[in-house]
Protein backbone atom coordinates (compact mmCIF):
# COMPACT_ATOMS: atom_id res chain seq x y z
CA UNK A 1 0.00 0.00 0.00
CA UNK A 2 1.08 3.24 -0.80
CA UNK A 3 0.91 6.19 2.18
CA UNK A 4 -0.16 9.17 1.05
CA UNK A 5 0.78 11.79 2.89
CA UNK A 6 -1.01 14.28 0.55
CA UNK A 7 -4.46 12.78 0.68
CA UNK A 8 -3.87 12.52 4.58
CA UNK A 9 -3.12 15.75 5.06
CA UNK A 10 -5.94 17.27 3.25
CA UNK A 11 -8.40 15.22 5.27
CA UNK A 12 -6.86 16.88 8.72
CA UNK A 13 -5.98 20.00 7.26
CA UNK A 14 -10.63 19.98 6.57
CA UNK A 15 -11.06 19.48 9.87
CA UNK A 16 -8.94 21.75 11.49
CA UNK A 17 -10.38 24.37 9.41
CA UNK A 18 -14.01 23.42 11.09
CA UNK A 19 -12.08 23.42 14.60
CA UNK A 20 -10.88 27.30 13.88
CA UNK A 21 -14.26 28.52 12.92
CA UNK A 22 -15.74 27.33 16.58
CA UNK A 23 -13.01 28.94 18.11
CA UNK A 24 -13.09 33.16 18.69
CA UNK A 25 -9.42 33.74 19.24
CA UNK A 26 -7.97 32.58 16.28
CA UNK A 27 -4.48 30.56 15.82
CA UNK A 28 -1.97 32.35 14.61
CA UNK A 29 1.62 31.70 13.51
CA UNK A 30 4.21 33.83 13.07
CA UNK A 31 7.54 32.95 11.16
CA UNK A 32 10.61 34.62 10.75
CA UNK A 33 12.35 34.45 7.78
CA UNK A 34 16.52 35.55 7.40
CA UNK A 35 18.00 35.82 4.34
CA UNK A 36 16.64 34.76 0.93
CA UNK A 37 17.74 31.17 1.12
CA UNK A 38 14.99 30.57 -2.54
CA UNK A 39 14.27 26.86 -0.61
CA UNK A 40 13.68 28.60 2.82
CA UNK A 41 10.97 30.91 0.92
CA UNK A 42 9.40 28.46 -0.55
CA UNK A 43 8.90 26.46 2.69
CA UNK A 44 7.86 29.85 4.33
CA UNK A 45 4.82 30.56 1.57
CA UNK A 46 3.75 27.77 1.81
CA UNK A 47 3.02 27.41 5.55
CA UNK A 48 1.55 30.61 5.14
CA UNK A 49 -0.58 29.41 2.09
CA UNK A 50 -1.64 27.03 4.25
CA UNK A 51 -2.44 28.73 7.21
CA UNK A 52 -4.61 31.45 5.38
CA UNK A 53 -6.46 28.61 3.75
CA UNK A 54 -7.79 26.75 6.73
CA UNK A 55 -8.68 30.28 9.08
CA UNK A 56 -5.00 30.26 10.87
CA UNK A 57 -3.90 33.90 10.82
CA UNK A 58 -0.12 33.81 9.80
CA UNK A 59 2.57 36.26 9.78
CA UNK A 60 5.91 36.40 8.09
CA UNK A 61 8.94 38.53 9.13
CA UNK A 62 11.45 39.17 6.89
CA UNK A 63 14.48 39.81 7.66
CA UNK A 64 17.81 40.67 5.39
CA UNK A 65 20.93 38.40 5.33
CA UNK A 66 22.82 40.49 7.44
CA UNK A 67 20.98 40.51 10.12
CA UNK A 68 22.30 40.56 13.82
CA UNK A 69 21.61 37.86 16.09
CA UNK A 70 20.53 39.94 18.88
CA UNK A 71 18.17 42.15 16.69
CA UNK A 72 16.67 38.53 16.12
CA UNK A 73 16.25 37.94 19.22
CA UNK A 74 14.44 40.57 20.13
CA UNK A 75 12.23 40.24 17.53
CA UNK A 76 11.65 36.86 19.19
CA UNK A 77 10.77 38.33 22.63
CA UNK A 78 8.39 40.60 21.17
CA UNK A 79 6.60 37.69 19.81
CA UNK A 80 6.47 35.57 22.90
CA UNK A 81 4.56 38.56 24.50
CA UNK A 82 2.37 39.18 22.16
CA UNK A 83 -0.49 37.28 23.49
CA UNK A 84 -2.24 37.38 19.56
CA UNK A 85 0.63 34.77 18.56
CA UNK A 86 0.40 30.98 19.61
CA UNK A 87 3.33 29.77 18.10
CA UNK A 88 6.56 30.75 16.77
CA UNK A 89 8.68 29.52 13.88
CA UNK A 90 12.20 30.29 12.81
CA UNK A 91 13.00 29.21 9.25
CA UNK A 92 16.51 27.46 9.64
CA UNK A 93 19.23 27.62 8.30
CA UNK A 94 19.84 30.86 9.40
CA UNK A 95 22.63 33.12 7.99
CA UNK A 96 26.34 31.63 9.23
CA UNK A 97 26.86 34.28 11.51
CA UNK A 98 24.23 33.73 13.98
CA UNK A 99 24.22 31.23 16.69
CA UNK A 100 21.14 28.82 16.10
CA UNK A 101 21.15 27.42 19.88
CA UNK A 102 20.87 30.93 21.16
CA UNK A 103 17.67 31.90 18.90
CA UNK A 104 15.98 28.49 19.47
CA UNK A 105 16.94 29.02 23.03
CA UNK A 106 15.46 32.50 22.60
CA UNK A 107 11.61 30.98 21.91
CA UNK A 108 8.87 30.36 24.60
CA UNK A 109 8.52 26.68 24.96
CA UNK A 110 4.92 27.68 25.02
CA UNK A 111 4.69 28.62 21.41
CA UNK A 112 7.67 26.68 20.50
CA UNK A 113 5.43 24.64 17.43
CA UNK A 114 8.59 23.06 16.04
CA UNK A 115 9.22 21.18 19.53
CA UNK A 116 13.37 22.43 18.93
CA UNK A 117 13.41 24.26 22.81
CA UNK A 118 15.69 22.65 25.72
CA UNK A 119 12.79 22.60 27.26
CA UNK A 120 10.66 20.95 25.28
CA UNK A 121 13.43 17.95 23.91
CA UNK A 122 14.23 17.28 27.44
CA UNK A 123 10.80 16.75 28.07
CA UNK A 124 10.37 14.72 24.71
CA UNK A 125 13.87 12.83 26.45
CA UNK A 126 12.58 11.87 29.74
CA UNK A 127 9.21 10.68 27.92
CA UNK A 128 7.18 13.66 29.65
CA UNK A 129 4.56 15.37 27.31
CA UNK A 130 6.57 18.18 25.67
CA UNK A 131 4.21 21.28 25.02
CA UNK A 132 4.37 20.34 21.05
CA UNK A 133 6.07 17.44 19.39
CA UNK A 134 8.56 18.05 16.65
CA UNK A 135 6.35 18.00 13.59
CA UNK A 136 7.85 15.55 11.02
CA UNK A 137 8.17 12.39 13.51
CA UNK A 138 4.44 13.65 14.67
CA UNK A 139 2.96 13.43 11.04
CA UNK A 140 4.80 10.07 10.32
CA UNK A 141 3.32 8.19 13.76
CA UNK A 142 -0.24 10.21 12.43
CA UNK A 143 0.05 8.52 9.17
CA UNK A 144 1.44 4.97 10.45
CA UNK A 145 -1.51 4.94 12.88
CA UNK A 146 -4.00 5.84 10.44
CA UNK A 147 -2.87 3.18 7.61
CA UNK A 148 -3.63 0.82 10.74
CA UNK A 149 0.70 -0.15 10.93
CA UNK A 150 1.51 -1.39 14.23
CA UNK A 151 4.51 0.27 16.13
CA UNK A 152 4.52 -2.05 19.52
CA UNK A 153 7.18 -4.65 19.45
CA UNK A 154 8.17 -3.57 15.93
CA UNK A 155 11.64 -3.44 15.10
CA UNK A 156 12.25 0.39 13.70
CA UNK A 157 15.31 1.05 11.79
CA UNK A 158 16.01 5.07 11.96
CA UNK A 159 18.78 6.26 9.59
CA UNK A 160 19.47 9.72 9.97
CA UNK A 161 20.21 11.55 13.87
CA UNK A 162 19.56 15.10 12.64
CA UNK A 163 17.54 16.95 15.87
CA UNK A 164 14.99 17.97 13.64
CA UNK A 165 13.99 14.53 12.41
CA UNK A 166 16.25 11.26 13.45
CA UNK A 167 17.10 11.97 17.22
CA UNK A 168 13.34 13.09 18.13
CA UNK A 169 11.43 10.27 16.09
CA UNK A 170 13.45 7.81 17.80
CA UNK A 171 12.31 9.14 21.63
CA UNK A 172 8.39 9.30 20.24
CA UNK A 173 9.31 5.24 18.58
CA UNK A 174 10.65 4.28 22.43
CA UNK A 175 7.39 5.75 23.88
CA UNK A 176 5.24 3.55 21.39
CA UNK A 177 7.61 0.32 22.80
CA UNK A 178 9.00 0.09 19.32
CA UNK A 179 12.66 -1.46 19.19
CA UNK A 180 14.53 0.72 17.89
CA UNK A 181 18.20 0.61 15.93
CA UNK A 182 19.40 4.31 14.64
CA UNK A 183 22.01 4.09 11.42
CA UNK A 184 24.20 6.95 10.62
CA UNK A 185 26.99 8.27 8.39
CA UNK A 186 29.78 6.05 10.90
CA UNK A 187 27.36 2.99 10.88
CA UNK A 188 28.77 -0.36 10.04
CA UNK A 189 26.89 -2.88 7.81
CA UNK A 190 24.48 -1.06 6.73
CA UNK A 191 22.65 -3.15 4.88
CA UNK A 192 22.72 -6.16 7.20
CA UNK A 193 20.45 -3.86 10.04
CA UNK A 194 17.85 -2.47 7.20
CA UNK A 195 17.32 -6.59 6.47
CA UNK A 196 16.25 -6.84 10.23
CA UNK A 197 13.79 -3.70 9.81
CA UNK A 198 10.17 -3.87 10.43
CA UNK A 199 10.06 -0.50 9.42
CA UNK A 200 12.24 1.42 8.26
CA UNK A 201 12.22 5.29 8.37
CA UNK A 202 14.98 6.94 6.77
CA UNK A 203 15.88 11.21 6.68
CA UNK A 204 19.03 11.68 5.23
CA UNK A 205 18.77 13.24 1.55
CA UNK A 206 20.31 10.59 -0.43
CA UNK A 207 19.88 7.44 -1.83
CA UNK A 208 20.93 5.28 1.23
CA UNK A 209 18.09 2.05 0.98
CA UNK A 210 17.90 -0.12 -1.71
CA UNK A 211 14.58 -1.67 -1.80
CA UNK A 212 15.32 -5.08 -3.00
CA UNK A 213 17.47 -5.23 0.55
CA UNK A 214 14.95 -4.61 2.69
CA UNK A 215 12.99 -7.80 5.16
CA UNK A 216 9.75 -8.67 2.79
CA UNK A 217 6.48 -7.10 4.03
CA UNK A 218 8.91 -4.51 5.53
CA UNK A 219 7.14 -1.03 5.70
CA UNK A 220 9.11 2.03 4.08
CA UNK A 221 8.65 5.65 5.14
CA UNK A 222 10.49 8.25 2.74
CA UNK A 223 11.82 11.87 4.94
CA UNK A 224 14.39 12.20 2.68
CA UNK A 225 13.96 15.35 -0.26
CA UNK A 226 16.70 15.88 -2.61
CA UNK A 227 16.96 16.26 -6.68
CA UNK A 228 17.96 13.55 -9.10
CA UNK A 229 20.31 14.73 -11.95
CA UNK A 230 17.29 15.65 -14.27
CA UNK A 231 16.39 17.99 -11.25
CA UNK A 232 12.99 15.78 -10.15
CA UNK A 233 12.25 15.49 -6.45
CA UNK A 234 13.24 11.73 -5.33
CA UNK A 235 13.86 10.38 -1.70
CA UNK A 236 16.18 7.51 0.02
CA UNK A 237 14.53 4.94 -1.24
CA UNK A 238 15.88 3.23 -4.44
CA UNK A 239 13.50 1.43 -6.61
CA UNK A 240 15.37 1.11 -9.39
CA UNK A 241 15.45 -2.92 -8.23
CA UNK A 242 11.66 -3.34 -9.38
CA UNK A 243 10.74 -2.82 -12.96
CA UNK A 244 7.03 -1.20 -12.34
CA UNK A 245 5.08 -0.30 -8.67
CA UNK A 246 3.45 -3.66 -8.78
CA UNK A 247 6.05 -5.18 -8.13
CA UNK A 248 7.11 -2.99 -5.75
CA UNK A 249 3.82 -2.83 -3.80
CA UNK A 250 4.24 -7.35 -3.85
CA UNK A 251 7.20 -7.02 -2.59
CA UNK A 252 6.77 -4.38 0.42
CA UNK A 253 3.97 -3.80 2.94
CA UNK A 254 3.79 0.04 2.47
CA UNK A 255 6.07 3.13 1.40
CA UNK A 256 5.73 6.80 1.54
CA UNK A 257 6.62 8.36 -1.82
CA UNK A 258 8.75 11.66 -2.68
CA UNK A 259 6.53 13.98 -3.02
CA UNK A 260 3.29 13.13 -1.48
CA UNK A 261 4.35 11.46 1.79
CA UNK A 262 5.52 13.16 4.67
CA UNK A 263 5.96 16.20 3.53
CA UNK A 264 2.46 17.28 3.22
CA UNK A 265 2.05 15.67 6.89
CA UNK A 266 4.90 17.99 8.24
CA UNK A 267 2.83 20.57 7.02
CA UNK A 268 -0.50 19.08 8.49
CA UNK A 269 1.56 18.26 11.77
CA UNK A 270 2.73 21.87 12.39
CA UNK A 271 -1.25 22.95 11.40
CA UNK A 272 -2.25 20.83 14.40
CA UNK A 273 0.75 22.05 16.89
CA UNK A 274 -0.42 26.01 15.74
CA UNK A 275 -4.22 25.10 16.93
CA UNK A 276 -3.31 24.26 20.31
CA UNK A 277 -5.38 22.35 21.32
CA UNK A 278 -5.76 18.70 21.53
CA UNK A 279 -5.86 16.46 18.66
CA UNK A 280 -7.46 13.24 19.80
CA UNK A 281 -10.86 14.61 18.79
CA UNK A 282 -9.67 15.67 15.37
CA UNK A 283 -7.22 12.68 14.35
CA UNK A 284 -10.29 9.97 16.02
CA UNK A 285 -12.88 11.18 13.29
CA UNK A 286 -10.36 10.91 10.44
CA UNK A 287 -9.37 7.58 11.43
CA UNK A 288 -13.06 6.67 11.73
CA UNK A 289 -13.80 7.81 8.27
CA UNK A 290 -11.48 5.19 6.63
CA UNK A 291 -9.13 4.39 4.42
CA UNK A 292 -10.54 5.52 0.49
Amino acid sequence: MILDGKALSKKILDEIKVEVTKLDKKPHLAVILVGNDPASRIYVNNKKKTALNIGINSTVIELPEDTKEEVLIEHIKKLNNDDTVTGILVQMPLPKHINKDNVVCAIDPKKDVDCFTPENVGKLSLGMKPYFYPVTPQGILIMLDYYKIPIEGQHVVVIGRSNIVGKPMVQMLLQRNATVTVCHSHTKNLDDIIKTADIIISAVGKKVVRCKMVKYKSVLVDVGISRDTNGKLTGDLNFSDFKDINEILDFVEAFSPVPGGVGPMTIASLMLNTLLIEHTGILSRIAKSGLE
